[in-house]
């Protein structure tokens, strides 16, 4: 690992990061570990697990003053299967973990735990365990969730091939259009709340991931959480490949496009770099996608050599960075 020195984590980058944590500690044989959305873990009887975990921080992923408890509670499960999602896993359990100052009210509790509940409930995930401790002033959520799958069949970002076609489900951009609508304090007529409960409510893709890795042509595959421009790169990287994707072609809702026309926003920006679509981006093989049973958008196709070109626009799109972002 090279010398730390002077440098800074708003230098490092929040990838920077994540590589130094994985060339200090590599996976044993046989083990996908730091790099993917989930660690693969061998075990009996043909299957393998999947671990992942993943935390939000009050003020950095969420308003308390804006987000209800029960949305909360439902996209920090969400959030967590979605990983298990992208793996083509199916969830199993979670463990939650809670820090929160000591003047939340228990009606709050209730409520988050409603939300979490549900949607846990929903792809059949028990509540395992975890811990709870006391912050001083914000909350701080840790999930970890488990899932399984069988052997072989994870799919996971190093696997994309040349010739692949660069394919999402669902539409994108909506989640970061909640977002800035809700720090802009855009009026919430109908479509700009579809936007913000696309935000606070991500739906993760979980059948759509098991169908998706039951298909041999189906080849790398993850979750968009901070944005195409971020998460594919991460694809392509894995994979040693580089790839080319039309900003035309990107699916858009009809409450974003709308949103967009009246507040001036652009909305293929915020398709590729807003992040927390919790969307499956995946690469297959064009005969085999002609086939998918899985609704889907062809956004682009996986080339031989390096980097990522978006055809007929200039600019250089880029994801989320946690550490670049503040």
């Amino acid at each position: 690992m090279q010398d730390s020195g002077h440098i800074r984590l708003a230098d490092l980058g929040e990838f920077g990061l994540i590589k130094r944590i994985h060339e200090r500690f590599p996976a044993p044989d046989g083990v996908t570990g730091i790099g993917d959305d989930c660690a693969v873990l061998p075990q009996r009887d043909g299957l393998q697990t999947l671990v992942s975990t993943d935390m939000l921080i009050e003020g950095t992923h969420f308003l308390r003053g804006d987000i209800s408890p029960y949305q909360l509670g439902w996209k920090s499960a969400a959030v967590n299967l979605s990983d298990i999602a992208a793996m083509g896993g199916r969830p199993t359990g979670t463990f939650l973990s809670l820090a929160l100052p000591a003047s939340t009210e228990a009606a709050w509790v209730d409520g988050f735990l409603r939300g979490y509940a549900e949607v846990s409930e929903r792809f059949g995930a028990a509540l395992l365990g975890g811990d709870t401790t006391a912050s001083p002033d914000r909350i701080c959520i840790n999930v970890a969730v488990l899932g399984e799958c069988p052997s072989g069949s994870a799919r996971t970002r190093s696997a994309a091939r040349p010739g692949d076609l660069v394919c999402v489900t669902g539409t994108l951009g909506d989640s970061a259009a909640g977002l800035r609508a809700i720090l802009a304090g855009v009026e919430r007529d109908a479509d700009v709340q579809a936007l913000i409960d696309r935000h606070y409510l991500p739906m993760p893709r979980v059948e759509e991931g098991l169908r998706l890795a039951a298909q041999a042509g189906v080849h790398a595959m993850m979750d968009i959480s901070d944005g195409i421009g971020s998460d594919l790169e991460h694809i392509l990287e894995a994979s040693g490949v580089g790839a080319e994707v039309d900003p035309a072609s990107l699916p858009l809702s009809a409450p974003l496009q709308r949103v967009c026309t009246r507040q001036g926003w652009d909305a293929a920006e915020l398709a590729v770099c807003g992040g927390e679509d919790y969307e499956l981006l995946f690469t297959v093989d064009p005969e085999a996608e002609k086939a998918l049973d899985v609704p889907h958008t062809v956004i682009g196709r996986i080339l031989s050599g390096r980097g990522l070109r978006w055809l007929g626009d200039a600019r250089s799109f880029s994801g989320f960075d946690h550490y670049r972002s503040v």
